[in-house]
Formats: structure tokens, sequence, C-alpha cells
């Protein structure tokens, strides 16, 4: 497959609870699954999208919400070195808005995040 350019990246650090306030963002009918631990804040898994809250700034009160629907994403790979010495993983997803890279650090389950993915989209 041709090489495209990373349009964003994110590293998820670890599952979390899933924070009460992504409820104000959520629409009629949308459900939140699961949360991750980012660098600054977290990625919400729902039954519609993929939400990614990123705090900029030094004191991170400014915050940049990545909203990515499953419907615009047309592929996506997994990539570890299996149980042995496996300290991060990698996931791709090409969508319709471009080539997204994210990171997942050594306590993310790749296979619980690629089923998350699968069921979202299939």
């Amino acid at each position: 497959m041709a090489e495209t350019a990373v349009m964003l990246s994110w590293t998820l650090i670890s599952e979390c609870p899933i924070p009460g306030d992504v409820n104000d963002l959520l629409v009629e009918g949308e459900n939140a699954i699961a949360a991750y631990k980012t660098l600054r804040d977290s990625a919400i898994f729902t039954n519609k999208r993929l939400i990614v809250r990123d705090a900029q700034g030094l004191t991170g009160k400014k915050v940049e919400i990545y909203s990515l629907p499953y419907s615009s994403i047309n592929m996506w790979s997994t990539e570890n070195a299996g149980k042995f010495l496996d300290f991060n993983a990698e996931v791709e997803l090409w969508t319709r808005a471009g080539h997204i890279k994210v990171n997942l650090q050594k306590g993310v389950d790749i296979r619980k995040f690629d089923k998350l993915i699968a069921e979202a989209i299939l």
C-alpha cells in the first residue's frame, strides 16, 4: 500500500473511567462505551464516533475536541510485537478526512481496541 502522510497522531496511555462531562457532547441516542487516557486528556469511544479531547496551553484550560464519526473511516490497521517485549502498539486509520495514527502504550489492550473499532464500523 502506498505510504500516506499522517494528518493527526494521538497517544493513548491506559483505559480509564468515562469522564462524566462527556455527556454534554453526546447527541440523542449516543452512548459512551469506553475511554482512554491521553497525554493531557482523554479519548472516548461512543456507539457513533471517537471523541478526542486535547487540553492545550500551559494551564490546559483551552480544550480542542476532535470528533471522528465511524462512518468516515475507510480502513484501519493494527500493529504490535505480540506478548513478548510489546511496549507499544500502533493503530492507523484511513478516513475521508485524512490519515490518523494512534499510538497505544503498554497498558492498552490492542485486541480490545481493535474490536471496538470493528464493532463500530462493520
